[in-house]
């Protein structure tokens, strides 16, 4: 398993907006192959600021087939026009401590 995370800076006065189109994005990942889950959180310091956290089965999971699909297409128009700057993705993998 991965996680993906990504630091999204919403345009001023565009929260209420991007959180409901969030809304209907969720729908379009969460029916992707190898999705597991994901969560969206709201920064408490600064406005306007979320991390969006994935977690997908495999790297290519996200970075080949989502980013590679046609729901990716909608994902994009309904979000992306939202972020300034553009967000970095990053991806994780669990360190086993014991």
């Amino acid at each position: 398993m991965i996680l993906e995370v990504a630091v999204l800076n919403v345009i001023p006065g565009q929260e209420n907006e991007f959180e409901n189109s969030f809304k209907k994005a969720s729908k379009i990942i969460s029916g992707m192959k190898g999705y597991i889950e994901h969560e969206l959180q709201k920064c408490l310091e600064e406005s306007g600021k979320y991390v969006l956290l994935v977690r997908w089965e495999t790297l290519e999971d996200h970075t080949e087939g989502f980013r590679g699909s046609a729901e990716y297409q909608e994902w994009k128009t309904l979000l992306h026009h939202y972020y300034d700057p553009f967000p970095t993705v990053e991806h994780y993998a669990k360190v086993e401590l014991g």
